[in-house]
């Protein structure tokens, strides 16, 4: 088949034909499938069970500094816990606040802080800053921009390059407009492109010169040990390490959770940065809050032991999620390869494949695929504001579906990118 470009009008029409009648069989098996988000399989849950007998109404649940975990104390985390969160993040136990069950949550209530009360280096409160800014690498995280969103910054897109953001454009918007006060950044394996950023990226992040004084990078470092492959992996310079070189380690947040290692909703959570965001923050956590479930840390620990468990754990993920990946990038070679209609990426960790469309067929993919029984992520939700303006990009969550629902869904999907893109051809000719 030619790419699709090529084609005439009378054979785009009668291509359109045998696509309908393709879609028609489709709408009448009733699926219900469902890729929008990027949720373990029931069988990566399994694998974490175990843990749930760690610890048991015999064992002492105290801390390897004496402290009872069933009662109150360490605000910011049992001593072992943090020596675990810190190897996964590859920072010093120091560097670390062990948080609750989300990663989420401690990037809101960083926000938050900040906001209420601004952070080290803030003239003021972030909420007094008039037209507040923030830089939002897309496509990315839905998440992070509705956290700013939430907060009245005007978010600004940056370009995401295969390398990371587009580094030229956030050193000349930080450079002059004080009103930037921070960016998002998933330097391993990004949300949903699964780009890594290169070293000369992590080191120009780290040698910013914002005009604003208070300027943070909010770094979510959720997928860095989610390696598909155990022989091709992707690597990064730890960002907090390189603001130090640097001079400038106030200025980065690193995040990271187990949720997606042992159970989203119930794992813990860090955040890692300079001694002195890490005395502002604990400052206000202790008015905030009497500490997270350090019963739940114990229990992660006594599981995994230390990092190496966890990489083992994340191989036998591995052995679950890869082929899952690889069906539907087999898929998308089969289906789409060579009919100039669709480009995607194939990332070697993290959850998610990014596909684009021509453009101004992507919210066109994700009904037609809704109306045959699988949901996608809402087209333009990698954007800010929920607003793709090329109305190409969509993110594939291969992670949840069985293999045999993931076979055809991968199918449909891309059945359902070969009739957008035709729609739109004849539309033009």
């Amino acid at each position: 088949m030619s790419a699709y470009q090529e084609l005439a009008a009378d054979q785009l029409r009668e291509l359109k034909n045998q696509l309908d009648q393709e879609y028609k069989e489709y709408q009448s098996k009733g699926l219900k499938l469902d890729m929008s988000r990027g949720k373990p399989a029931p069988n990566q849950l399994d694998l974490s069970m175990d843990m749930l007998d760690s610890l048991n109404s015999t064992d002492k649940a105290v801390s390897q500094n004496g402290t009872d975990c069933r009662n109150y104390g360490l605000l910011d985390g049992i001593p072992e816990a943090k020596k675990l969160m810190a190897d996964m993040l590859d920072v010093e136990p120091e560097d670390v606040i062990v948080g609750g069950n989300s990663s989420l949550n401690l990037m809101y209530d960083t926000m938050a802080r900040a906001m209420l009360f601004g952070v080290p280096g803030s003239e003021k409160p972030w909420f007094q800053c008039e037209n507040r800014k923030f830089l939002c690498p897309s496509p990315g995280y839905d998440r992070h921009f509705a956290i700013t969103e939430e907060f009245g910054f005007e978010m600004i897109t940056v370009p995401m390059l295969p390398d990371g953001p587009d580094m030229d454009m956030v050193e000349s918007f930080v450079k002059k407009d004080e009103s930037i006060k921070g960016i998002w950044c998933v330097p391993m394996y990004s949300n949903p492109q699964g780009i890594t950023y290169s070293d000369e990226t992590i080191r120009r992040l780290a040698a910013l010169k914002p005009a604003a004084k208070d300027f943070r990078i909010f770094c979510d470092n959720a997928y860095g040990m989610h390696h598909l492959y155990d022989d091709d992996q992707d690597h990064v310079l730890n960002l907090l390490r390189e603001c130090r070189k640097a001079g400038s380690e106030d200025m980065v947040y690193i995040f990271g959770s187990t949720s997606k290692v042992s159970f989203p909703g119930a794992g813990i959570s860090a955040v890692a940065a300079s001694a002195l965001n890490l005395s502002e923050m604990k400052k206000r956590m202790s008015i905030q809050t009497i500490g997270p479930d350090k019963l739940n840390q114990l229990r992660h620990v006594l599981y995994y032991k230390d990092v190496n468990g966890v990489n083992e754990h994340m191989r036998l993920q591995a052995q679950i999620i890869g082929p899952k990946f690889q069906i539907v990038l087999k898929t998308l070679k089969e289906e789409l390869g060579g009919k100039g209609i669709a480009q995607w990426t194939n990332p070697k960790g993290g959850y998610f494949i990014a596909l684009d469309t021509m453009d101004g067929c992507a919210k066109r993919v994700v009904q037609l695929c809704k109306e045959a029984g699988v949901v996608m992520t809402p087209a333009g939700a990698t954007f800010p504001y929920g607003v793709d303006p090329q109305d190409r990009n969509i993110r594939i969550a291969p992670t949840y579906p069985s293999v045999e629902e993931l076979t055809v869904a991968a199918k449909l999907f891309c059945l359902c990118v070969k009739l957008a893109s035709v729609e739109k051809l004849l539309s033009g000719k």
